[in-house]
């Protein structure tokens, strides 16, 4: 079986990824499952650069190829933020989730709704021979001030999908990867992925 080494330590995220494979004979390591203890800094200035250096610095750790995503929720009133620093929009240190979500409904207080945004993600694979390949998903949804359900995690219990009236931390996993900016994304990049592990 072919593997492939997914760079991220969020737990959740990794489970998400996890069921996208499920069908796809391709077993996933995690760097925990290696040993690998990399941090990497998200200094670039937008998810593909992001996305590459995460990818770019496992797969050179670890000689396997690698996919590393990076994603953000983007508010039109608030032009596209948090975006790229979504996972670092508190100011606090150690923010947690809900502090996040604070941090931004606090920033939406007095905008007129509906608040409008997407969740995007860019998925990097890196080959351990220096090559980097990307793909895109995004997911259409709006804010709202009350948290409801409990799957998911980061701003998914605030972000409603208005055509089904539920927000993405009410779905179950089989459905949020029908519908998500990860999910597609992945999917996309799928085709990539089986033909560079079988070069």
């Amino acid at each position: 079986m072919k593997r492939l080494l997914i760079a991220t330590g969020n737990t959740g995220k990794l489970v998400e990824i996890q069921s996208l494979f499920d069908r796809s004979r391709i077993a996933l390591l995690s760097p925990e499952m290696l040993g690998l203890a990399l941090k990497v800094e998200e200094s670039g200035s937008s998810y593909e650069e992001n996305a590459s250096l995460k990818a770019v610095a496992f797969a050179n750790a670890s000689g396997m190829v690698t996919l590393a995503d990076d994603s953000g929720l983007e508010v039109d009133t608030l032009d596209g933020q948090p975006g790229i620093r979504s996972a670092r929009f508190s100011p606090q240190p150690g923010a947690s989730d809900a502090d996040r979500r604070a941090t931004l409904l606090n920033m939406l207080l007095g905008k007129p709704s509906p608040w409008t945004a997407h969740f995007h993600c860019t998925v990097a694979i890196a080959t351990p021979d220096g090559k980097v390949y990307y793909a895109q998903g995004n997911c259409p949804g709006e804010i709202i001030r009350d948290e409801r359900g409990e799957n998911g995690f980061g701003y998914d219990p605030i972000f409603l999908l208005p055509k089904i009236g539920l927000t993405m931390a009410e779905l179950s996993m089989e459905e949020k990867n029908q519908l998500s900016h990860r999910a597609r994304a992945i999917k996309a990049a799928l085709p990539v992925i089986q033909a560079v592990l079988h070069d």
